[in-house]
């Protein structure tokens, strides 16, 4: 899982010692395979909860570091960072385009940021997008409860519905089947816990924004990126993008 999210992020092309951070680090899964290759890792999230998590997490590790903020108030120097990245995070924010903005900020000039954000379904079919948006009205109603009831709601949905389509696709892809535009295929090689998680993370929130690929690229290139390039494969939409 960590691969498909990082399989176009340029590890070898930072300095030994990197410093860079993980925006909205949550319960730290990918600060986990990040800090052991960089020099200092500022996780930053704005739940002291989540920072918690992220600590017992990485252990002793001496050379991470933990902030509790947003995105707009990010307590880094401008200009500072060797790398960034926030995954499954800017969707979240009322104006992606200037949380964008606010990440690059931090950047030294030539330094890559990496994004996973929610895609719009601009490269599905029709009867995929009808799916989603009935789905959606769930979201609705569930991000709206009590967090205990939330949690427990959401785990629900990862056993009766995640789990199964994820397993079913994975013995379909055995006997031969292409399943990559099966929903949910893209766990069926996914534990259970990120199938919890990430249940979680898409009913459990209130607010969630997608955007196509060229809105994407247009926001990335506004924030001062070039070279940005897009992986080829799911979860739809991971880019990368250098500081100009």
């Amino acid at each position: 899982m960590f691969d498909r999210y990082f399989s176009i992020f340029p590890f070898d092309a930072l300095p030994a010692t990197a410093e860079g951070f993980d925006l909205g680090c949550g319960s730290g899964r990918w600060a986990a395979g990040v800090v052991d290759r960089v020099g200092l890792l500022h996780c930053i999230d704005p739940s002291d909860k989540a920072l918690a998590v992220t600590r017992r997490r990485l252990g002793d590790r001496a050379n991470a570091r933990f902030h509790c903020a947003g995105v707009d108030s990010i307590p880094l120097a401008d200009a500072s960072q060797d790398f960034g990245y926030a995954l499954g995070v800017l969707h979240h924010i009322p104006d992606t385009a200037a949380a964008m903005r606010d990440c690059v900020r931090k950047l030294k000039p030539g330094a890559p940021l990496l994004v996973y954000v929610y895609y719009a379904f601009d490269n599905r079919p029709g009867w995929f997008r009808a799916l989603w948006r009935v789905t959606d009205l769930g979201r609705v109603v569930i991000s709206r409860l009590p967090f205990g009831l939330r949690r427990a709601v959401t785990t629900g949905i990862a056993v009766l519905v995640y789990w199964p389509l994820a397993r079913g696709a994975a013995l379909a892809e055995r006997l031969g089947i292409r399943v990559e535009g099966l929903p949910l295929s893209a766990y069926r090689h996914n534990s259970f816990y990120s199938m919890k998680t990430d249940a979680l993370d898409r009913f459990g929130t209130r607010l969630e924004q997608r955007f196509s690929r060229a809105r994407i690229a247009a926001m990335m290139a506004d924030a001062g990126l070039v070279d940005v390039r897009f992986s080829v494969g799911v979860p739809y939409w991971v880019a990368c993008g250098t500081r100009g």
